[in-house]
């Protein structure tokens, strides 16, 4: 039987969530902007989202994610070069 983590590995993406933002001209929302989008409904009950993480946490290897569960917004963290079948992100356009 195959690890999960192996599988994992071969099957990662091929860009990260801040280079595909990028290449659709938007930009990921920040923990901020995901607390207002949470009070137009409730986002992300079954999966999660990355958030524009603060620089210093980047520079570190981290990345910051949320989602909504339980009436509550939990923020985490995560190694920036983790990724999941259920996770995002979710973009601003700025016109």
């Amino acid at each position: 039987m195959i690890a999960l983590w192996k599988l994992q590995k071969e099957n990662k993406s091929k860009n990260n969530a801040v280079e595909s933002a990028k290449s659709m001209e938007i930009e990921i929302v920040t923990e901020e902007e995901y607390r207002y989008l949470q009070t137009l409904g409730n986002f992300d009950t079954k999966t999660s989202s990355w958030l524009k993480t603060p620089e210093n946490i980047r520079k570190l290897g981290g990345a910051i994610f949320a989602d909504f569960r339980f009436d509550t917004i939990f923020i985490y963290h995560n190694g920036a070069e983790s990724y999941y079948r259920g996770r995002g992100f979710r973009g601003v356009l700025k016109v």
